[in-house]
């Protein structure tokens, strides 16, 4: 059973003599106000939950944060639709229809984490599945271009809940030696979802309107959302022994009583932890050269994902002659690669790392993680020029990507709505490879990460406690 405490467990609890045959498990310690689960099988705490209910609510979590990431893109092949119905040519607008979504993808996850941490994991991602679910609706129901763009921008802020804390809710559950299998299953959602969107997509706004891609989105995410509404406990451990505490405080008229995870006698206020919640996301980015240059590169990477999201059912529709439910069709290239990108990591990151630690006498350095991230920085530019020439001489083409991080980036929203005018003024081989010469100017950077992360971490160390 994984250890749920910390080190601040060890040194406030009364020292237990550690038996031969079982791991150590330090007990609350209410003679000195300390309270924490009631040993090592309390079934409060959430990785002693039943099995069944485990992997039944992982499954519902992996089936939302697939509807979330389908919403961002199951859209976009009914652009041309909805431009004819309110009268809009403006392709940069008609773009930004489908990537307002990922707007409210911006700012809203620093707001979610702090108050997960103080209400819980269970009342924010309901509050949050619903939020979106609900502007489904309003975006069936758009009058205006202009009200969809705002409507598709909340279901955004409620959709970016559940990738905010599923990972979170993954930690809460499963011991260790569990989360990798767990992280394989929660990962395909985001990373088949923006795939599977489009080719749905195309095929509805086809047959039965544009319309239509939100009501089923809208039936899809209720159902989802009632089941996790009935299986769904509170999974926050802090959150629940300071409820255990304040019960206990009640009960007994003590005051002096606090939770095992609390490093001080006072819980810090709403604006205390939503302060720092806000801050820790700016000082990570401003005061770490890695952080910020990652996020940098996966925030181009998104940004040209969902230029190709935006894009890729016109040219095929054009150039190619295909209707709009086959041109969802086209997405099926960037899946697979999603998917090989997904098994390479799987099958070679650990043992890349276990191989790479033993050379540095047992000692894992976090770069150690970036090797195949060099690997998959190379293909994308190539992806870039074989579209790119491909269809500038019209040859069928087939784009496949690596596994990348859908980091919730301003740029996925707005780096598309350059595509139509770039690509207007320098053709789709040009414009294409434009963009491929940007990602190659970024390759060096995992490759000087890898060789000089420590010493950069070291140089530039980052405290995240909001003192610094």
């Amino acid at each position: 059973m994984h250890n749920f405490f910390d080190r601040r467990t060890e040194e406030s609890a009364a020292p237990v003599t550690a038996m031969p045959t079982r791991p150590l498990f330090p007990e609350s310690d209410l003679d000195k106000g300390i309270v924490g689960w009631d040993g090592q099988g309390d079934p409060d705490n959430p990785q002693n939950f039943a099995s069944g209910r485990k992997w039944g609510l992982l499954a519902l979590m992996s089936s939302i944060i697939f509807i979330s990431p389908l919403a961002s893109s199951m859209f976009s092949p009914s652009v041309a639709y909805v431009g004819n119905d309110f009268g809009v040519t403006n392709e940069s607008l008609l773009s930004f229809s489908v990537t307002a979504y990922l707007l409210g993808y911006k700012f809203v996850p620093m707001l979610l984490a702090p108050l997960s941490e103080i209400y819980g994991r269970r009342i924010v991602l309901s509050c949050a599945n619903w939020f979106f679910v609900v502007w489904q609706i309003g975006c069936a129901l758009s009058p205006t271009i202009s009200a969809l763009i705002v409507f598709r921008l909340f279901a955004g802020k409620g959709g970016v809940g559940s990738l905010t804390l599923g990972a979170g809710v993954i930690a809460d559950l499963f011991p260790t030696e569990q989360r990798g299998l767990a992280t394989s299953i929660w990962a395909f959602g985001p990373l088949l979802g923006p795939v599977v969107g489009p080719i749905a997509g195309g095929f509805i706004g086809e047959e039965i309107g544009w319309r239509w891609t939100f009501w089923v989105l809208l039936i899809a995410g209720g159902i989802i959302s009632a089941g996790i509404e009935v299986l769904n406990r509170e999974t926050y451990a802090p959150v629940l022994t300071r409820w255990k505490t304040e019960k206990l405080a009640k009960e007994t008229g003590r005051t002096d009583l606090r939770s095992v995870f609390d490093k001080r006698a006072q819980n810090p206020s709403v604006s205390e932890a939503l302060k720092l919640g806000l801050s820790r996301p700016l000082i990570l980015l401003f005061k770490s050269p890695i952080v910020l240059l990652l996020s940098v590169y996966m925030a181009f990477a998104y940004g040209l994902l969902y230029l190709f999201f935006t894009t890729i059912s016109t040219v095929f529709q054009e150039d190619y002659g295909w209707s709009t439910g086959l041109s969802g069709l086209a997405y099926l290239g960037i899946g697979s690669g999603f998917i090989t990108g997904l098994a390479t990591i799987a099958f070679t990151s650990d043992r890349i790392v276990t191989k790479l630690t033993a050379r540095n006498g047992g000692k894992f350095e976090p770069e150690m993680r970036l090797v195949t991230m060099i690997f998959f920085s190379c293909i994308l530019p190539i992806s870039f020029f074989w579209y790119g020439w491909s269809d500038e001489y019209k040859i069928l083409c087939c784009v496949g990507y690596a596994a990348l991080t859908a980091t919730r980036s301003i740029m996925g929203a707005l780096l598309p709505l350059a595509g139509p005018a770039m690509f207007d003024a320098l053709g789709l081989g040009w414009g294409n490879s434009l963009l491929g010469f940007i990602a190659l100017a970024f390759v060096p950077v995992p490759i000087l990460f890898n060789r000089y992360g420590q010493a950069i971490r070291e140089k530039f160390p980052v405290k995240l406690d909001g003192r610094n």
